[in-house]
């Protein structure tokens, strides 16, 4: 990664300029679990990218224009080109640049990932590997994980506490170095969450 902005920008903030040739931009929020997904590919594939965290509650005007729907994350690259929805971003810096692959070249095996991450909570009981998609972290494993890293902050831990397999899943993601790399405290995760729900909170 390149740079990481302090702080969140806001209303009144200055437009972004062109990206650099050779980096990649992401307009995030560090607290959200679908741009964590995005930030994951990021840091796995080792792609060059700058962070720029950007206020939900008072979102900059010039956001609006990088998504009509005004959600997160979005990419854009040095061409301009703005690429947005979790899903959709990881695909395309799995297909756009010349890194680690996360998803396989097999188009069925492709499918077979995608239909996993689509019906996962469904299939747990099938799963007979030590990741979704394999022996090995995957792109389904980056796409699902940000739900689970929050469970803690949630209180939420009793939800996996009989289903063995999956926590075992979710102790080797923390080993994973990417995931590692990424992961919030739980202290972080709760103060967050504390002033958000504030009125006026970030």
């Amino acid at each position: 990664m390149l740079e990481e902005s302090a702080r969140s920008l806001g209303k009144g903030s200055t437009p972004l300029g062109l990206v650099p040739e050779g980096l990649i931009c992401i307009c995030s929020m560090r607290f959200c679990p679908f741009a964590e997904r995005t930030r994951l590919v990021l840091k796995a594939e080792g792609i060059r990218h700058e962070v720029i965290y950007t206020n939900l509650k008072d979102k900059p005007e010039w956001f609006f224009k990088k998504n009509p729907f005004s959600l997160m994350p979005v990419l854009e690259n040095s061409q301009g080109q703005l690429i947005y929805e979790s899903a959709i971003t990881c695909e395309y810096l799995d297909e756009a640049y010349s890194g680690k692959k996360l998803l396989p070249d097999d188009p069925y095996e492709k499918a077979c990932q995608k239909m996993v991450f689509e019906l996962f909570s469904k299939v747990l009981i099938n799963k007979k590997t030590t990741f979704f998609g394999g022996n090995s972290v995957s792109m389904i494993d980056y796409l699902i994980w940000p739900s689970f890293e929050r469970l803690e902050a949630m209180k939420l831990n009793e939800c996996v506490d009989h289903t063995p397999e999956l926590k075992l899943w979710m102790a080797a993601m923390r080993e994973d170095p990417t995931v590692s790399a990424l992961l919030t405290v739980v202290k972080d995760w709760q103060g967050f969450t504390e002033v958000y729900l504030q009125p006026g909170g970030l």
